[in-house]
């Protein structure tokens, strides 16, 4: 099961979840704002199996996100709750980089918007951010569970 959306441009938080059907991937001309990603993008899991030479390793790593996503998330969120602006950092740094690895492009790409945010000081509208974070990374999670790790036991 998919959570299809797309962001679309928010002046309080830059991004919001919005209804769509498209999971495609932009082209080089796409909007920022108006970027459709998929949740789990399989092409990136399986570029991981190779580059590791063993698709098992691959598929931990999977699992291994998925089971450390709600603490990557409430460490994040904690950080940007005590306006901490280091610790936000390095909590959606993490969550950005491991999401891309496991082909989460979508949350990747929201945690980069966010790590912006951050990186210029405007942690009120990163923590606007929080709670599309928390939607798009269970909804990651979900899928790649569903798509991938389930698939491969």
């Amino acid at each position: 099961m998919s959570l299809s959306g797309s962001f679309s441009g928010d002046e309080s938080a830059g991004f919001v979840p919005a209804p769509s059907q498209s999971t495609a991937a932009p082209g080089p001309a796409s909007n920022r704002d108006d970027v459709e990603l998929p949740l789990v993008d399989l092409a990136v899991l399986q570029d991981l199996e190779e580059q590791l030479a063993h698709p098992a390793v691959a598929q931990k790593f999977a699992r291994d996100y998925a089971t450390l996503w709600s603490q990557r998330h409430q460490k994040l969120a904690a950080a940007l709750n005590r306006q901490d602006a280091a610790g936000a950092l390095d909590a959606v740094i993490s969550m950005k980089i491991a999401s891309a690895m496991v082909g989460g492009l979508r949350l990747s790409r929201l945690a980069e918007q966010l790590e912006e945010f951050i990186r210029k000081g405007d942690l009120e509208k990163g923590h606007a951010l929080i709670a599309a974070v928390e939607l798009h990374g269970s909804a990651t999670v979900k899928e790649l569970r569903d798509t991938y790790i389930l698939a491969d036991e």
